[in-house]
């Protein structure tokens, strides 16, 4: 490589580094509880349990259950139900003042007595900030896409990082810390170990985030594209005076998918359905599966099924990324690798930081003998000062 290439590759990486570096520590902070949010759950006592009952305990007519929810917010419409792939004894309930209400109310129900168990509460809690801040920054969809323009920095600095590793690293053993050359080159060191050591997970997390951050996008091109097709039969058709039986329709739904769970119910004129149907998104019941949903649309005043199909591979897509960013598949090992790497790549983040700062102090002292000016005062990046001073 020569010396005009590793500059250009230093200034990409230079700079990839420092714009996303100090949004990259925060969504690293913020993810690391996420990953053990159902036990910091527990643990604050946020959790909702139902009561103990024998496994074949049947289930509430549905209905009944909508109803207990309604009784406790007459006045709200019900915009969506659903249950944890591991919790089928609750139901969550989402209401508001119209289908599109973002300051609803949740409602946890019983599925077999219908009883209301609860209304957790998410936004101001612990983990409701740390959601918004790895999410959205408070700002919604243009939150989401700047995040996901950071993680697409990150990605770049990973790659040309990788490209100028190669040469700095042909006159070290893998993993070799300098300790006697300083502390700024013993954590230079740290830091080029614990970026290879962390770089096909940071590459993996880095660029599944930034697909995650298209998801609003990707469903409203679903919503115009595929699911304008399902319902265009009742596009000029006038609005249902009343509801069909939401029982009738999940019994419609189960049996046109067999071997397949309910994941959560859509009610007219919210975002996964039409004003005309209730989307019954189902899922699989294996490791995989379990993240694929499929769409059944239920006409809202029959309760008879008028569509159903796969969700298109964009979407497909967007689904198998979560658990690979969030590394909720493997149970309670997989957390914990998840969580060391987090912390990894907190201490490379965080060092990367420290090595561009203490350049920058180093740089404004005065100049010192010309042997240690290569390493030590180097205007070029890291990587390149370091690689061509041995």
């Amino acid at each position: 490589m020569t010396p005009v290439t590793v500059r250009r590759w230093a200034w990409i990486h230079k700079w990839s580094s420092l714009v996303c570096t100090v949004f990259m520590l925060l969504l690293c902070l913020t993810g690391l509880p996420l990953i053990y949010h159902h036990e910091i759950d527990h643990l604050l006592g946020n959790a909702i349990e139902a009561p103990k009952m024998a496994p074949d305990t049947p289930k509430a007519d549905l209905d009944t259950v909508i109803a207990a929810a309604k009784a406790r917010y007459p006045n709200k419409l019900v915009m969506y139900m659903s249950q944890e792939a591991d919790e089928r004894e609750i139901w969550y309930l989402t209401m508001g003042d119209h289908p599109t209400d973002e300051a609803f109310k949740s409602v946890a129900v019983d599925a077999r007595t219908a009883q209301v168990l609860a209304e957790p509460s998410f936004e101001g809690t612990f983990l409701g900030v740390m959601f918004h801040l790895h999410v959205d920054l408070y700002a919604g969809l243009w939150g989401k896409l700047f995040l996901g323009f950071m993680g697409l920095l990150l990605v770049v600095a990973i790659i040309s990082g990788v490209v100028l590793y190669a040469p700095f690293m042909r006159k070290l053993e893998f993993g070799e810390v300098r300790r006697e050359r300083g502390p700024r080159v013993k954590w230079l060191d740290l830091h080029n170990m614990l970026g290879i050591v962390t770089l096909t997970w940071a590459l993996v997390v880095g660029a599944t985030g930034m697909i995650n951050t298209w998801a609003d996008l990707l469903v409203k091109y679903w919503q115009a594209t595929e699911m304008a097709e399902m319902t265009a039969p009742y596009k000029d058709m006038a609005l249902p005076s009343k509801l069909g039986s939401m029982q009738k329709a999940m019994d419609n739904a189960v049996a046109a998918e067999p071997g397949m769970q309910v994941a959560f119910v859509a009610f007219p004129g919210t975002a996964f359905s039409s004003p005309h149907h209730y989307g019954i998104f189902m899922h699989g019941a294996e490791a995989l599966t379990s993240r694929l949903y499929k769409p059944v649309l239920i006409d809202a005043q029959t309760s008879e099924i008028t569509d159903r199909r796969a969700l298109p591979w964009y979407l497909t897509a967007l689904l198998v990324s979560q658990p690979l960013h969030f590394g909720d598949y493997g149970g309670a090992w997989m957390q914990f690798l998840w969580a060391m790497l987090d912390i990894a790549t907190i201490f490379v983040l965080g060092s990367g930081l420290y090595l561009w700062l203490k350049r920058g102090v180093q740089a404004k002292a005065p100049a010192r003998k010309e042997g240690d000016a290569a390493v030590e005062i180097s205007r070029e990046p890291a990587f390149a000062a370091e690689g061509e001073a041995r």
